[in-house]
């Protein structure tokens, strides 16, 4: 790689503190010097929360791009809660992000809606911001290809490093920043509904990963036998993880898992048997924010070869009833990858009557980036029954698809998203085992799959319900 960030001394950046909305600037390609910038940067359009629709090469929902495909499935629960998203030539044409997001509780999908719409455009504001920054202490990028300038070899290991360390600061402004607003905005309440979020950013061959809650991304690649093998790249974040319930309880939230789910641990009120969240981070929930549940993603940074097949980011509708080999497994001999996404939630959703008759299925949604950047021929696309525009699902219309209070507000109706209060009183809660010390490390082969041979549960078991006086503790 090169040495260092390019920028443009006409680069403008407007609410560079919040992301709301960024104005063009060749900056944000983040090209590396000496290398040719791409003819197509973020600079040809303007991005703001009110022009996302019209962004080329943006799909978020049912449909294919140059190197992807998306499908997300309502389930038996009511309105599709999960959202995805793929954006090609993000910062320039070898940048892609990709996004997967499952909202929760009684707002969640507004949640989920607004993070996929918002987070973007945050990352570019933080990283126009950070490079801008970077060029002031450094002085200008002119140095040309690092090589050529006659330094060796092994330093490239230090321009590899500070690359990570700056997407890494990028990542966890734009996640904090996200929460911050949503923690503020008018017309979405958070209190109670929140949303995963499952993140990439694809530069060359590069891939930087964000992730809260329990949507999970996956890779397929080749063994030294080419065959084709799953590598799980995020954790799913719940509460039964050593560290996070270690937090959890020194902010004085409890964890334990319910009687009839005991594999299911979750988080809890310190004075009140709510929400029962099944995760232990998430964008919103601030109900728990002051008792250990956080928005801090999980940072990764990984460097593709070419045995890197392609990627899968999916909600936990497929996870539960999939495992990572049978993913890979479906996508890989899927009829076409432009069906890839589809073929993968009908499998998800035979699964699901499979194993859990008597269970209401759950939303999936997923996205399959195909690392190799091809796709199938357009006669190919057609003949799977998809259009060679971006298609729009039946569970998702435009009218649902705001969340600037222009739409109905959710009942409180059950829809399995919460349990009534008479159910809640049945249940008994188990303690969870005894938590290791903070400095428990995971280990690279740890699979933490969270719902291993149990039914799917809710995200939230009910809403609390303050009282005017709530004891101390």
């Amino acid at each position: 790689m090169g040495g260092c960030i390019s920028t443009s001394s006409q680069s403008t950046c407007s609410s560079a503190g919040n992301g709301e909305a960024v104005s063009s600037s060749s900056c944000l390609g983040m090209g590396l010097c000496g290398r040719k910038r791409s003819k197509r940067t973020f600079s040809d359009h303007v991005a703001t929360l009110q022009h996302l629709s019209s962004i080329p090469n943006r799909i978020f929902m049912n449909g294919k791009s140059r190197s992807s495909c998306t499908f997300t499935q309502q389930g038996r629960k009511g309105i599709n809660q999960d959202a995805m998203i793929v954006w090609e030539d993000f910062m320039e044409d070898e940048v892609t992000f990709c996004g997967v997001f499952d909202g929760h509780g009684p707002h969640g999908h507004l949640v989920a809606r607004r993070v996929r719409d918002a987070l973007p455009l945050k990352l570019l504001s933080f990283l126009n911001s950070c490079q801008t920054k970077e060029v002031g202490a450094s002085g200008a990028c002119g140095n040309g290809d690092l090589k050529s300038e006659g330094i060796e070899d092994e330093k490239d290991d230090s321009v590899e490093d500070k690359i990570s360390s700056l997407w890494r600061e990028v990542f966890l402004k734009s996640f904090k920043a996200m929460d911050k607003e949503l923690r503020s905005h008018p017309n979405v309440d958070c209190f109670c509904s929140g949303s995963t979020a499952v993140t990439i950013v694809k530069q060359g061959s590069n891939l930087f990963m964000g992730n809260i809650g329990d949507s999970r991304a996956i890779m397929g690649s080749k063994d030294i036998n080419d065959a084709l093998i799953a590598i799980q790249l995020t954790v799913d974040l719940k509460p039964d993880l050593p560290r996070e319930a270690e937090r959890i309880k020194r902010c004085k939230g409890r964890v334990f898992a319910l009687q009839d789910e005991p594999e299911v641990p979750r988080v809890w009120l310190p004075f009140d048997d709510a929400p029962g969240l099944a995760m232990a981070r998430a964008f919103g929930d601030f109900c728990l924010k002051e008792y250990g549940v956080i928005s801090v993603p999980e940072f990764t940074h990984l460097t593709l070869t070419d045995k890197d097949q392609f990627i899968v980011m999916a909600s936990d509708g497929v996870w539960d009833v999939l495992s990572n080999e049978e993913v890979v497994d479906i996508v890989s001999t899927a009829p076409s990858r432009a069906s890839a996404a589809r073929v993968l939630v009908e499998s998800a959703a035979r699964e699901w009557k499979l194993k859990y008759p008597t269970s209401k299925m759950d939303d999936c949604a997923v996205v399959c980036l195909f690392l190799d950047g091809k796709m199938d021929t357009e006669s190919d696309y057609d003949e799977q029954g998809f259009s060679s525009v971006t298609i729009q699902s039946n569970h998702s219309g435009a009218a649902m698809e705001s969340d600037d209070g222009q739409i109905s507000e959710p009942s409180f109706q059950r829809n399995m998203t919460v349990r009534s209060s008479e159910e809640n009183d049945s249940l008994r809660r188990l303690p969870v085992e005894a938590i290791p010390t903070v400095g428990s490390v995971l280990t690279e082969d740890q699979n933490w799959s969270g719902l291993e041979g149990v039914t799917r549960v809710n995200s939230l078991v009910q809403l609390p319900r303050f009282s005017e006086e709530r004891p101390n503790s």
